[in-house]
């Protein structure tokens, strides 16, 4: 046999060998694709140990979630890095606020359809500190879900026996409920410990600089809050040419809730003209109690005419609202709105407040219930 038809069978050999790699390759993929995610899951043990119990994989996790103060982005860190540990086709991270409503703040596959289920597991997970595991949720009494099938759930502890949940989950039902040996558990364990620290940490941070800029009572933005945010946005709208407005709002005749009802009734009555006065602003609105019975809504973006919509849109709510009636009174309170706009009528911060400030004390003059307009300075 000549050397070439030598080297012609030697290459023809080696490219049968690949050909049958390849396959075996894609009747692996394709073996994968058909399990289920319990399936998946154990099939994937020895890679996932030896991708977890690499020195690196726990610097990267470090380096990674310390890189941040953003809860969201360290929680979608979490998602992440877990995401290349574990082959589920949805992924979320929950957490608790100190009232104990859940917020979802990093997911992949959570939608509005299956986002109750997704809570119903983190609280299982919150309130026990304890791993979830189940085949089909739909007929696990624990949670009883609607929408998702399989389920693989760890505790993400913080400090002061906080707790976040990390939650694995598969549209379809499994054989068997998805585990991991507990080599592989303890692994996983050690490397989301540290983010799991990182994410409480940014937590209580974001809660302690909300509390500082939040009134104690309606929970709607303080006045050191509106302050800041109308610098910013005055800069802003210097910037863009933008129109930038202001609402000042006071409640007419609440004194006399305070004297004819006491104080503790008086602040109920505020909390439910927080409530009216929140639901009458646009999401991208800054609603703050100034103080006492005066409100203001910064209006970024907006003119003098739509901001006089809002405006009208307070005062009606206002007028239209039975105060108290929970508690058994029917109290009927109004509301005058002063409305000042920039560059119409002020050129900084200080004098749109003053501008809106001075109209709505000119509609307090004029017989209360209404709503002004602040006028250019020229017209004053």
């Amino acid at each position: 046999m000549s050397s070439s038809r030598r080297a012609l069978d030697q290459a023809a050999g080696g490219v049968r060998k690949r050909a049958s790699k390849l396959r075996r390759a894609g009747d692996a993929v394709l073996t994968s694709a058909q399990l289920d995610f319990s399936g998946r899951l154990n099939a994937s043990q020895r890679l996932l140990r030896a991708r977890v119990d690499r020195r690196d994989a726990l610097v990267d996790m470090l380096r990674a979630v310390n890189a941040t103060l953003e809860p969201n982005e360290i929680a979608d860190l979490i998602v992440e890095r877990a995401s290349m540990w574990m082959p589920a086709s949805g992924w979320a991270v929950v957490s608790a606020d100190a009232s104990g409503q859940l917020t979802v703040l990093a997911g992949r596959g959570v939608t509005e359809h299956n986002e109750a289920d997704v809570r119903a597991v983190a609280r299982w997970v919150m309130d026990r500190r304890a791993d979830f595991s189940s085949e089909d949720l739909s007929g696990d009494p624990r949670v009883g879900g609607q929408t998702i099938g399989a389920v693989l759930a760890l505790p993400l502890p913080g400090r002061e026996h906080r707790v976040c949940a990390l939650v694995a989950f598969d549209r379809a039902a499994a054989s068997q409920k998805p585990r991991l040996a507990p080599r592989v558990l303890e692994s996983v364990t050690l490397l989301l410990e540290p983010a799991s620290m990182a994410l409480d940490s940014a937590v209580m941070l974001k809660r302690a600089e909300e509390l500082s800029v939040t009134d104690d009572l309606t929970q709607l933005y303080n006045s050191r809050y509106l302050n800041l945010v109308l610098r910013r946005e005055t800069k802003r709208a210097s910037r863009s040419g933008r129109p930038l407005s202001l609402l000042f709002i006071d409640l007419d005749g609440f004194k006399g809730v305070n004297d004819t009802h006491g104080h503790l009734y008086g602040s109920r009555a505020l909390v439910e003209a927080s409530g009216l006065i929140r639901g009458s602003a646009r999401e991208t609105d800054v609603v703050s109690r100034f103080g006492g019975d005066e409100f203001a809504i910064v209006l970024p973006d907006t003119g003098g005419e739509g901001a006089y919509a809002v405006g009208e849109r307070v005062r009606d709510r206002v007028a239209a609202h039975p105060f108290l009636a929970g508690d058994g009174l029917n109290i009927h309170l109004t509301a005058s709105v002063g409305v000042a706009t920039l560059p119409d009528v002020a050129a900084s911060a200080d004098e749109l407040i003053a501008a809106a400030d001075k109209a709505m004390y000119a509609v307090k003059d004029s017989g209360k219930n209404g709503i002004q307009a602040a006028s250019a300075p020229a017209d004053n």
